[in-house]
């Protein structure tokens, strides 16, 4: 069946007209009817109506919230200038408290120098010449101690943060049940495991010889340097300052170091795939060179014993390691 081409364009012309009505009674029409102004009326009405009701007291709230909020961005201020002040090179004391370890500075230096003397000694008996046993040991004797005081300060940081919302929310339940400050802290250092008990002891032991609570967070930011520490810090502060319902701010403070622990382990489980592979690619080159070399050792002769194959050794070498700095570098993530 076929149709004219003059019914083709009645057609055409028809939906048209139709499609652009729609839209021409759907713009204009709330204005024709006088639905626009009604609906501007009833809520100029609604809003008169509410702030006749009210007014008075919904200014007197918001002469009071907006106050509140002036003293707390006073305090934020003047805490945030306080830290910029007190922000300064991390010395080997600091380090050595950080990792919880309990030994003087002269005595790290002395392991550290142990060390060195050891590892030297050793590539020594193995046949080295001196240059590298002199650059063994310098690098045992300085690297590895500082490496091995940075992996105890991590690992404490992470044992501190796993239980840290736990001890927040005990502070909360002890103040609402109606417990001072200082007394839910003790309750925090007796209860809580290491690190948080021992950590939350020095803030109480400090309020025995005069040490505020805010100054006693304050020097726990440096022992324990978290930006969750930090919060708790400024929290104190600022209801020291301003005052308010302490309580409830932990309790915010205590769903946002959870949510925070969260999203760091979304972000763990998402880079677990990426981290995986870099760990095959990194070390796939290693596993095959040392398969050939069981299989067939003659095979890879020429990269050690001719100056090209060298030069080519020195240069993959120089290449998986910067392609391994970069993939560490995209998928660690820091919040």
């Amino acid at each position: 069946m076929e149709f004219s081409p003059l019914l083709i364009q009645v057609s055409l012309m028809v939906l048209v007209f139709l499609a652009v009505g729609g839209v021409v009674i759907a713009i204009f029409m709330p204005q024709i009817s006088g639905e626009a102004d009604l609906s501007k009326r009833v809520a100029q009405i609604s809003g008169k109506s509410v702030a006749s009701k009210g007014g008075f007291v919904s200014k007197l709230r918001e002469g009071k919230t907006e106050k509140r909020r002036n003293q707390i961005q006073d305090s934020l201020a003047k805490f945030e200038a306080v830290q910029e002040k007190k922000k300064k090179k991390m010395t080997l004391r600091t380090m050595i408290k950080q990792a919880g370890l309990d030994m003087p500075v002269r005595m790290f230096w002395a392991l550290s120098a142990g060390a060195g003397v050891a590892a030297a000694f050793g590539l020594f008996v193995w046949g080295m010449p001196p240059l590298i046993c002199l650059g063994g040991g310098v690098a045992m004797g300085l690297g590895f101690p500082r490496w091995f005081l940075k992996y105890m300060i991590n690992r404490r940081l992470e044992r501190f943060l796993h239980i840290f919302a736990d001890a927040i929310d005990v502070m909360v339940r002890g103040l609402k049940a109606g417990l001072p400050v200082n007394e839910a802290m003790k309750v925090i250092a007796t209860e809580m495991e290491a690190p948080v008990g021992p950590e939350f002891s020095e803030v109480v032991q400090g309020q025995r010889v005069g040490i505020p609570i805010d100054q006693g967070v304050e020097r726990m930011l440096e022992r324990v340097p978290l930006p969750e520490v930090n919060f708790l810090s400024i929290v104190m502060s600022i209801q020291k300052s301003t005052g308010g319902n302490l309580a409830e701010a932990l309790e915010n403070l205590s769903i946002v170091l959870r949510d925070r622990k969260k999203m760091k382990a979304k972000i763990q489980a998402i880079s677990q795939e990426a981290k995986a592979s870099a760990s095959i690619i990194g070390s796939l080159p290693f596993v095959i060179g040392g398969g050939m070399m069981m299989l067939n050792p003659e095979y890879l002769n020429p990269l050690f014993e001719t100056e090209t194959g060298n030069l080519v050794s020195y240069v993959a070498l120089g290449w998986m390691t910067t392609g391994i700095l970069v993939m560490r570098k995209m998928i660690n993530f820091k919040i």
